[in-house]
């Protein structure tokens, strides 16, 4: 703040003080003197006013062009400073990038030295690594080797034991089938050379009846054993005459085993009358077979009477009697004849059988006696299922067993597999050789790894 300025204020200051005075008197006097003071003192003021404004705006014109001097005199400073400064700092910048040029050229230097001795380094790792891997490798590939060793054995150990067992069992089952091939080749050769014999033997009555016999006690003898039937039992309390074959069925008393029922089984064949209706229909007579057939009907009704007045008497027997024929055509013919089996049941409480039929019969009655069987000794029975059970426990221990190396065998090849994983995950990053050079290193261990690879494929 200037002289001037001070002086404005100083004189505004007056000013107002004046003011004030003349305004205090005119309240505490109004008198005329005052008034006309006061006007006085109002002009006074209007003619300082004017003077102070005019004085006021001079200061301000002075200002203005004082402020323009100055405003000039700092624009051609701040210019001529810009200037100079502009000089310095392209002398600066000229100083600093040849400075940036020679460290920059120092530092290029000292990277390609850092870089060289990097690269040499990294061979050197790399070389190592490569070394290390390779190694590696020969150490996997002998473990993978003796674990597919271990395998190969394992399984060829149990192919053979297998394998062994099961054509020892074909082998025996072969032999088995060979002996009863070459048996029944033999007892065809004996059925052949006897042929003669038998027709001589069949032309005789009593000859006749006895093969009957022997052929129904074969076939009693291969299906039932031998407390289940016997042979010439009296089975008339009071009488003399004997049946051929009674099969022993338990009674329904309290002992069952001392009180027993028979069932006579008696062997028939009318070889004439069948020798007859065979001969008609072989030049096909229709008259001479009706009559054979007639012939053979009657005989069969004399021999189911004959049967039950002779063997027949409950309750030591049963109420009914089997009649045996023993050849198969002799029994189909028997079945031709309407009315006859139904006859011969119905009056005569007679069964007729063939070889078959008795066989499917004697087959029901022995599942009879086996449950008969079973039912007495129950006890037994329990302990054979007992004896089963602990069979079937060790089975069941050795199923186990054979499951365990199965899964130790898979665990193997599982942990064969993560290593390999692993393997592969190490060399991600390594940068893979040309073919050629790969060939050259690694040609060793393609050669161990090839009998491998024929061994895994031959397993």
């Amino acid at each position: 703040m200037n002289a001037s300025t001070l002086l404005l204020l100083l004189q505004c200051l007056l000013l107002i003080a004046l003011l004030a005075l003349c305004l205090r008197h005119r309240w505490s006097d109004p008198a005329p003197d005052a008034n006309a003071a006061l006007k006085d003192l109002q002009q006074m003021l209007a003619a300082g006013f004017e003077r102070l404004e005019r004085e006021w705006r001079n200061e301000m014109a002075g200002n203005r062009r004082e402020a323009a001097e100055q405003s000039a005199r700092e624009r051609e400073e701040r210019a001529q400073a810009q200037n100079h400064l502009f000089q310095n700092l392209g002398r600066h910048l000229g100083q600093l990038v040849g400075q940036l040029g020679q460290a920059q050229g120092e530092r290029q230097e000292a990277f390609a030295q850092e870089l060289a001795r990097a690269a040499k380094g990294l061979d050197v790792r790399f070389e190592q690594l490569r070394a290390a891997v390779e190694s590696r490798l020969q150490a996997l590939q002998a473990e993978n080797a003796g674990k597919l060793d271990e395998m190969r054995r394992t399984v060829d150990e149990k192919l053979h034991a297998t394998l062994e067992q099961r054509l020892g069992e074909s082998f025996k089952l072969v032999s088995e089938r060979l002996e009863q091939v070459h048996r029944g080749l033999g007892e065809m050769q004996t059925l052949a050379a006897g042929v003669g014999d038998l027709r001589r033997v069949l032309t005789n009555v009593k000859t006749r009846g006895v093969w009957g016999e022997i052929q129904l006690g074969r076939l009693l003898e291969e299906m039932l054993t031998a407390d289940q039937y016997a042979a010439n039992v009296a089975t008339r309390p009071e009488g003399n005459e004997r049946v051929e074959f009674a099969i022993c069925l338990p009674g329904k008393g309290m002992d069952a085993e001392k009180s027993v029922v028979w069932l006579p089984i008696d062997a028939k064949f009318p070889l004439e009358d069948y020798q007859r209706l065979l001969d008609a229909q072989e030049i096909g007579d229709a008259a001479a077979m009706e009559e054979a057939a007639k012939a053979l009907e009657t005989r069969l009704k004399a021999e189911a009477k004959s049967i039950r007045e002779k063997y027949v008497a409950p309750p030591a027997t049963t109420d009914f009697a089997i009649l045996y024929l023993p050849v198969e055509g002799l029994y189909a013919e028997a079945l031709r004849r309407p009315g006859l089996i139904d006859l011969l049941q119905r009056q005569w409480r007679i069964t007729l059988a063939g070889p078959t039929t008795l066989s499917a019969l004697l087959n029901s009655l022995q599942m009879g006696f086996r449950t008969l069987a079973i039912e007495r000794r129950s006890s037994e029975v329990w302990a054979v299922l007992g004896a089963v059970k602990a069979e079937f426990g060790k089975f069941g221990a050795a199923l186990a067993h054979t499951r365990k190396k199965l899964e130790e065998a898979s665990s193997s090849i599982d942990k064969a597999e993560i290593r390999t994983r692993a393997l592969n995950r190490c060399l991600k990053n390594v940068e893979a050789l040309p073919e050629t050079v790969a060939a050259e290193n690694f040609s060793p261990i393609a050669a161990i790894s090839s009998p491998d690879e024929e061994d895994g494929n031959e397993t």
